[in-house]
């Protein structure tokens, strides 16, 4: 019952008011691309579908709730917008299997997404609610304000919640006017405690309260009346160093204090401008922002306000990755920074990171290429900076011969370095396949290498600092496509013979037909048809040509 209790309160201390869905009701997802961005490690998307998870499989059960999302079908189009589930009795399971199978990759149509999702609410005549949950704002030329106003005045009993995932305080405005406009709510959550709380609040329908007790006798005088909040803390980076006014939650959590002086039962947890009232006691606090965590003891009476002042003893720190001195941000390169207490923390792009005083390590990575930067910060330090991870992409195509392009998807590249190792090796900087691939790598000079078949060919090229150089690798081959109907097998051969006289095999394969690259030249081609029943053929391959033979059986 107290757990309950205490539930209760941190929801009434998150909002203005109660943001309940009524009547029917549809979950709106996100699900575009920028969802894979991460948060304490984790991605949104991932983030999401646990939140989503927790609230819908303890929905009450005559709720009748929806899903619907958008961008998980197409990249760059504004008309991926899908009802998923449509609203009814008993959808929890079905919505959590329905969120665990979305792709995440395309755009952010919101405003269409909820004027779709009014619509599929007004074939009846009861209150109707959408929530909406979003990582980013509209990005498909539509007015998300404007949709609120005009559903206000059509006079449907219609409101629309909006839960904001990560958003900064700019962008959260940017789409909060969808909420107000309708009459509903509009809620910021930077993490998984927050997303999950933000949900209950606005999809669970609480039941209806227990009618109100007669009122008691006036009591006797007594002593002065309890405050009705007796607990205000705040925090700053140091002594006189206010915490930056940015989205980095700070995140309170309360646990009762066993006899052995250790943290028993967490009784709440609560974010930002926390105020409320707790029972008279000590407890202990645990205060965290972003990789920095305070803890310390409080004692609370009923009669007097506690304000204690936490300090986090901290720097903020802004970390741009850049491939060149003032280059543009490497949105897909990572930044890790590690330091003492197992300070170990993983963002991309250009990330925000709160720390401890002290020595820390960071290293961003982009492709093959890596830094590493050593930093001391101090308390109350806010340091913006960028992180030179010295590189340059190469984009490698293979060709069968000058001018044409192999584009079957079938050949492999491999990027290894130009000086070999006194064993003769050579540092591979990964592989990949097919057309259209780039590597981003550190300046210096490298081979490039495309195989297919038993055609082979490399280039050498020199990567600079924040430039592109693009690799043709021409491997002066043909395609052989040969046909051996009945044949059990087909081998095709060098047609020149070892010194010993022995012949080279380069590909066998089991059936009457196949397709195999091979570099220009003279082949033999061996079918079978069992019983040691063979025919041998003779073939040309011409450099960036098919050639297609037929072999009969004898």
């Amino acid at each position: 019952m107290v757990r309950l209790f205490l539930r209760a309160l941190a929801l009434l201390c998150l909002l203005p008011f109660a943001a309940h869905a009524e009547g029917r009701s549809i979950i709106v997802l996100d699900a575009s691309g920028s969802m894979w961005g991460q948060i304490d490690g984790r991605p949104k998307l991932d983030l999401a579908r646990e939140a989503l998870a927790e609230v819908v499989g303890k929905l009450p059960a005559d709720s009748e709730v929806g899903l619907m999302a958008y961008g998980h079908r197409e990249k760059g189009s504004c008309a991926d917008i899908e009802l998923i589930v449509p609203p009814a009795v008993g959808t929890g399971p079905e919505i959590i299997a329905a969120a665990n199978k979305l792709n995440f990759l395309g755009k952010t149509p919101l405003t269409e997404a909820v004027r779709q999702a009014a619509g599929d609410l007004r074939s009846t005549e009861e209150k109707a609610t959408v929530i909406l949950i979003t990582d980013g704002i509209e990005t498909c030329e539509a007015d998300p304000c404007a949709l609120g106003t005009e559903l206000e005045k059509t006079g449907v009993d219609f409101t629309a919640h909006v839960v904001g995932f990560g958003l900064s305080d700019e962008e959260g405005k940017q789409v909060a006017c969808l909420a107000e406009n309708t009459g509903g709510q509009y809620i910021q959550a930077s993490d998984l405690d927050s997303l999950t709380l933000a949900l209950e609040t606005t999809v669970i329908v609480p039941p209806a309260p227990e009618p109100a007790p007669e009122p008691a006798p006036a009591p006797e005088p007594a002593a002065p009346a309890a405050l009705e909040i007796n607990f205000q803390p705040s925090v700053v980076m140091a002594p006189g160093v206010p915490k930056p006014d940015d989205n980095t939650d700070v995140a309170w959590k309360l646990y009762t204090i066993g006899a052995n002086g250790e943290a028993g039962e967490q009784l709440w947890t609560e974010y930002n401008d926390m105020k409320t009232r707790v029972d008279p006691g000590t407890y202990r606090l645990v205060t965290s922002v972003g990789d920095v965590t305070v803890t310390q003891d409080v004692t609370l009476t009923a009669d007097q306000l506690s304000t204690p002042e936490i300090v986090l003893n901290a720097a903020r720190l802004i970390l741009r990755p850049v491939g060149s001195e003032g280059g543009p941000v490497l949105d897909q390169a990572s930044l890790n920074i590690t330091g003492a207490n197992r300070l170990d923390s993983t963002n991309y792009g250009e990330s925000r990171f709160y720390v401890p005083a002290g020595d820390i390590t960071v290293t961003g990575k982009m492709g093959a290429a890596e830094a590493t930067e050593a930093l001391t910060v101090t308390a109350g330090q806010d340091l913006t900076r960028d992180i030179l991870i010295a590189s340059g992409v190469a984009g490698i195509e293979g060709y069968y011969a000058e001018g044409v392009q192999m584009d079957s998807g079938n050949h492999s590249i491999t990027v290894l370095a130009a000086k070999k190792k006194i064993d003769g090796s050579q540092q591979s900087f990964g592989t990949d396949y097919g057309t259209g691939k780039t590597f981003t790598l550190p300046p210096g000079d490298y081979i490039a290498r495309v195989e297919i078949g038993s055609a082979k060919g490399e280039s050498a090229f020199t990567v600079k600092i924040g430039e592109r150089v693009d690799v043709p690798v021409i491997l002066n081959a043909g395609v052989l496509y040969v046909s051996a109907p009945g044949a059990v097998s087909i081998e095709v051969l060098d047609a020149r013979k070892d010194i010993d006289g022995n012949e080279t095999s380069l590909d066998f394969h089991y059936g009457e037909e196949v397709t195999f690259t091979a570099a220009a030249g003279d082949l033999v081609v061996r079918a079978g048809w069992g019983n040691e029943v063979f025919t041998d053929e003779k073939a040309v391959v011409k450099a960036g040509e098919r050639t297609e033979i037929t072999v009969k059986k004898p």
